[in-house]
């Protein structure tokens, strides 16, 4: 009789520690879920309870924007917006359609564009910001006149960058462009007369800078020339901007008529929003279209 007590004493217990069990991967599944939950970007939040928005960035000023500029501005809109820093131009966009950040601000129109095509992402921009342009820097040449046959030249390697760079060389009649090739998907192989023999190499954007010490002359995107301490003044040449290579601010397509997009739109053409970057440290960055 003790012998079955025992065995029914025992039985009950491991039902219970399974039960326990059962219960402890409910409650710990519900954490997971609420910890991946995505921010409701559409409805107005409670002014008194901020929303709290994710924005990433890459290496250069765009962070110090939205830390600087655009948080203070739309917190009395009840958003709480930080930065998350991410070190290439490939994950910011992922990140955002994947929903563990809710906006990025890193990238022009023309990468923009091109990006999502090619990665089938559905992202929205919900308009510019000043923009510090792509720069012409070398340790060796002061001015582009000086650039002498065979130097090496360093430019980005990304499809939209890449482009952007034979458009500046262009500029500078450095090179020159086969007359129907689309000047957003040029490549080197779209270079129809290259009167000083130049060596392009192409290299990851955020090496641009580095590449100083072992090229003659690079090509560096405003962002990294920012974060390296490249200053623009030190720059032999800068792009004549176009409306494609002027940054956007990013949301997923299915928050771009929501309350966060409608307060970000109307913020970016504000004289608000003006008058805050005329105070600033970007007042001579590359001004949007939207502004002249």
């Amino acid at each position: 009789m003790s012998i079955f007590n025992n065995r029914t004493i025992i039985t009950h217990i491991k039902r219970i520690t399974a039960a326990a069990a059962a219960v402890t991967a409910l409650v710990s599944l519900a954490a997971c879920g609420n910890a991946n939950a995505s921010t409701d970007l559409n409805a107005a939040p409670d002014k008194n309870s901020p929303v709290s928005i994710t924005v990433g960035v890459c290496p250069g000023p765009y962070g110090d924007m939205v830390t600087k500029v655009i948080a203070p501005l739309l917190k009395d809109d009840g958003y709480n917006l930080t930065t998350k820093l991410f070190n290439d131009y490939v994950q910011p966009n992922k990140a955002l359609a994947s929903g563990s950040i809710q906006a990025d601000l890193f990238q022009h129109g023309n990468y923009l564009k091109k990006f999502t095509a090619d990665n089938n992402l559905d992202l929205t921009s919900l308009g510019q910001v000043p923009t510090l342009g792509l720069g012409i820097y070398s340790n060796t040449y002061d001015s582009v006149d000086a650039i002498q046959d065979g130097a090496t030249v360093a430019i980005a390697s990304d499809g939209s960058n890449l482009a952007r760079s034979l458009g500046v060389l262009e500029q500078q009649g450095l090179v020159t462009l086969k007359g129907d090739v689309d000047a957003t998907k040029a490549t080197v192989n779209d270079i129809a007369d290259n009167p000083k023999h130049l060596v392009i190499k192409t290299i990851e954007a955020a090496q641009l800078a580095r590449a100083l010490d072992s090229v003659d002359v690079s090509l560096v995107p405003g962002n990294f020339a920012w974060a390296a301490g490249l200053k623009p003044a030190e720059a032999i040449a800068t792009e004549q901007q176009d409306d494609g290579v002027i940054n956007v601010f990013v949301v997923n397509t299915k928050d771009a008529n929501g309350d966060f997009a409608t307060k970000v739109k109307d913020l970016l053409v504000s004289d608000e929003f003006k008058q805050a970057i005329a105070d600033s440290e970007f007042a001579d960055f590359g001004k949007p279209s939207a502004w002249k």
